[in-house]
């Protein structure tokens, strides 16, 4: 562990210390390694190794290494100096070396620019100071620019960009950035989200540790700069560096999902004839972001942009366009109070955008190119709209099948084509059916009458979705909104842009490896889950099974109110009638089986009174209390005899299957495990139908409550059902324990299984409809127990009409 590597440090801390402290004092004796005659005053913190220069053979050995830090010993200690203090000069445009065309001119004027005449065969160098920003710290170099024929001073930003230093500005630059520290603050940005101030003021550090004040301020340029140089990289990266002449157009320097069937990119030419419609369908989640959110800007109209509707954000223009030209709905949910679309009628003065919303692909979590959206007043439907009809007309061609998961989707979807039809700016592909949802989470705020009509469970194609991916997307979204918060329109939307080609990069790199561990957990969870179908199957009627697999079929083709058919409606009266009828024909039966049965000073185990007790004080967690296994010996003739309710009472079943055998007690053994089994089924029955009572009371009641005194009072009746449930379990394991020593074979007692306090939790079936991992959830196993088999007759109310 990382402990016990700094347990082993520990002794050697103070040699550690004084090699450090050894690497202060003067290097190599003070003589130059290289001249071996002057004093080797100079050391550099950048190089590797221990070294020792003068000052002349020090600007010699870093004639191609600008940016190496040297430090001067000045009789007591090193101290920093810089390599032009020693007379390093930068000679720009022949690899380092000075321009054969140039005569070097040792006190060029403060102009920095310094040119005269000479013979005709050679030019008066010209010099200039510049400022130059890298990862090692900010750096000041005298420049000597290249005098050859044909240079011109107006290029002198070409010559600089010739040696991966990108200028300032255009005329007469003073500052540069190296490439690698302009890699370095977009890498930094898109993975640690830090700022621009942030990065500089790092390097300020690095420069003047003590006085960072010291250094030159350079923030605007690296601002300014950093722009220009993550549109280069874009622009190269995606092919349109060789090809100068064409646009990228829209969306053309953007990322998006590899897996996501797109046709002519990863679909064959005969897509149609190899795969169904439920195979090739687009899955989309639309979600919207209120932490990113922009302020007014001073003066819009003079914001320059680089990249305006290239990457995920849609063009300024034609948005603004749609907006002006779409009409406000001011509608409320007639669902749940929704603060999706009753915000819309939010509005801060101040804010230019009160948020974002954004189009991803459902299944993999990859950002729709050119579908990012501006809200202005909250989340309304024009605003979403226009992100969905650019990402569904996104590389579509021929699909005809579309999810789109939204978190007012039930509310959206009702006029949805309508507004569409009505807008000269919103488009759909021609023949494209949209199935609407709402995400698992956003689902439970809903009206129960949602739940099959949008639930991702009733989609055929789903699959393991939760519909929820861009709320994981957001997060880190919110650590650059601050900083986004008060950028300029143009900087904001490719800062937002460049954060979600990034994070579609990551999903791009990494699909191989995802996929394939979904593949094998899927595999995994369809074996077991096939199973569990099978075993419930199997103790149901085949053809009310057929009857429900035709409904659902239905169900599924039509959608639409034929999806009710998954609602479910608790008739309690009924339920309990019938209940209650099945209760008095089981204790009738058992009644008749204790008539032919005599015992003769015999003795079954009663419960422990002490057990009994902490009836008042269990938990609703579903915790319970055992049976003692421990055989009760016959009382001692001299021990005080106890109480007869104390007493506990022998059965056939204390003295064991064996012994019964033997002396020839076979009726009385067949007896008792009749009882016993009758005894185990209705405990189990009475078992299911207080659980779902617990259930229903927590969904009808508790999770309705408006008032503590409410909830408070369901409370109670909960823990009265717990009760309940609690006292079925421990006569449930009295009767186990009974078979288990009855049975010889231990045929019978294989049916009839521990139950443990986990089985005994709330169904989420009935709390938790629409909650996540439905496709790896399995009932408990009682749940599938048939019983006696005239239970599973409808006509008599059992599990067959449990189940429907």
């Amino acid at each position: 562990s990382q402990n016990d590597f700094i347990r082993e440090w520990l002794p050697w801390r103070t040699e550690y210390l004084n090699v450090i402290l050894e690497g202060e004092q003067l290097a190599k004796g003070g003589i130059c390694e290289q001249c071996c005659q002057a004093e080797g005053s100079i050391r550099c913190m950048s190089c590797t190794g221990v070294h020792a220069w003068c000052g002349p053979c020090a600007v010699k050995a870093h004639r191609n290494l600008p940016f190496h830090k040297v430090q001067r010993w000045n009789g007591t200690h090193y101290q920093a100096t810089s390599l032009m203090d020693l007379g390093f000069l930068w000679h720009v445009g022949h690899g380092g070396g000075p321009c054969p065309q140039a005569q070097e001119n040792p006190n060029p004027e403060e102009s920095g620019y310094v040119s005269g005449e000479g013979p005709p065969n050679y030019r008066r160098s010209s010099r200039s100071q510049m400022t130059i920003v890298h990862t090692e710290g900010i750096f000041t170099h005298e420049v000597s620019w290249c005098s050859c024929p044909g240079s011109d001073p107006i290029d002198l930003h070409l010559s600089l960009l010739r040696e991966r230093l990108f200028p300032a500005s255009i005329s007469k630059p003073k500052t540069a950035f190296t490439f690698e520290v302009l890699n370095h603050f977009l890498i930094d940005a898109l993975e640690c989200k830090t700022s621009a101030m942030s990065f500089y003021q790092k390097l300020k550090r690095f420069t003047n540790n003590a006085f960072p004040d010291r250094v030159p301020d350079r923030y605007r340029e690296l601002m300014r700069v950093s722009r220009l140089w993550r549109d280069l990289k874009h622009r190269k990266w995606f092919g349109f560096g060789h090809d100068t002449e064409l646009d990228p157009g829209e969306g053309g320097l953007a990322l998006f999902c590899p897996a996501c069937p797109q046709p002519g990119i990863n679909l064959p030419p005969d897509w149609k004839a190899r795969y169904d419609s439920n195979t090739v369908t687009r899955q989309y989640v639309i979600d919207g972001n209120f932490t990113a959110q922009h302020m007014k800007m001073n003066k819009p109209e003079m914001d320059v942009s680089l990249s305006d509707g290239k990457g995920y954000m849609v063009s300024e223009i034609p948005y603004q366009s749609h907006l002006q030209q779409s009409v406000d709905n001011k509608e409320r949910s007639t669902c749940s109070n929704h603060r999706a679309i009753n915000a819309a009628n939010i509005n801060k003065s101040n804010l230019r955008s009160t948020g974002i919303g954004a189009t991803a692909c459902a299944r993999h979590g990859c950002f729709v190119p050119h579908s990012v959206v501006d809200f202005q007043k909250g989340e309304r439907y024009m605003n979403t709209d226009y992100s969905i009809c650019n990402a569904l007309s996104y590389h579509s061609e021929n699909i005809t099948t579309a999810l789109v998961i939204y978190d007012v989707g039930c509310q959206w979807s009702v006029n949805f084509r309508s507004w569409v039809k009505s807008s000269s700016s919103l488009f759909l592909p021609s023949g494209l059916e949209i199935i609407p949802a709402v995400g698992k989470f956003h689902l439970a705020a809903h009206k129960l009458s949602c739940f099959p009509r949008y639930s991702l469970n009733f989609v055929k194609g789903a699959g393991h979705l939760d519909g929820e991916i861009l709320e994981t997307l957001w997060a880190p979204f919110n650590k650059i909104s601050p900083t986004a918060r008060s950028m300029t329109q143009a900087h904001r939307q490719e800062v937002y842009d460049d954060h979600m080609r990034d994070s579609n990069w990551k999903k791009l790199v990494g699909i191989v490896p995802s996929l394939l561990k979904k593949y094998k957990t899927s595999n995994k969870c369809l074996e077991d889950m096939n199973q569990a179908y099978e075993q419930l199957n199997a103790v149901l009627d085949p053809n009310k099974v057929a009857r429900w697999e035709l409904d659902a079929v239905k169900a599924e083709a039509d959608r639409g109110e034929a999806l009710d058919i998954y609602l479910q409606e608790v008739k309690t009266s009924e339920k309990r009638q019938r209940l209650s009828s099945r209760i008095e024909k089981f204790h009738s039966t058992g009644q008749a089986f204790l008539k032919g049965l005599e015992i003769d000073g015999a003795f079954i185990p009663q419960d422990d009174p002490a057990f009994c007790a902490q009836e008042d004080q269990e938990k609703e967690d579903g915790e319970f209390w055992e049976d003692d296994d421990t055989v009760l010996e016959a009382p001692d003739e001299e021990v005080q005899e106890l109480a007869s309710e104390l007493m506990s009472i022998w059965m056939p079943s204390s003295i064991g299957a064996a012994k019964l055998m033997e002396i020839g007690l076979h009726d009385l053994l067949k007896e008792e495990m009749e009882l016993r089994i009758g005894q185990a089924n209705d405990c189990l029955d009475q078992l299911r139908t207080d659980l779902g009572s617990k259930a229903m009371l927590y969904r009808q009641n508790f999770r309705t409550a408006n008032s503590t005194r409410e909830g408070t009072r369901t409370k109670k009746e909960i823990q009265k059902v717990v009760v309940r449930i609690n006292k079925h379990v421990r006569s449930y394991q009295r009767a186990r324990k009974a078979i288990l020593r009855l049975d010889l074979n231990d045929n019978i007692g294989e049916k009839f299984k521990e139950i443990q306090p986990e089985d005994l939790a709330v169904s989420k079936e009935v709390t938790e409809e629409n909650r996540f991992g439905q496709g790896v959830s399995k009932m408990a196993w009682f749940w599938m127990v048939d019983g006696e088999q005239n239970l599973l007759n409808g006509d008599s109310g059992g599990l067959m009409e449990e189940c429907e």
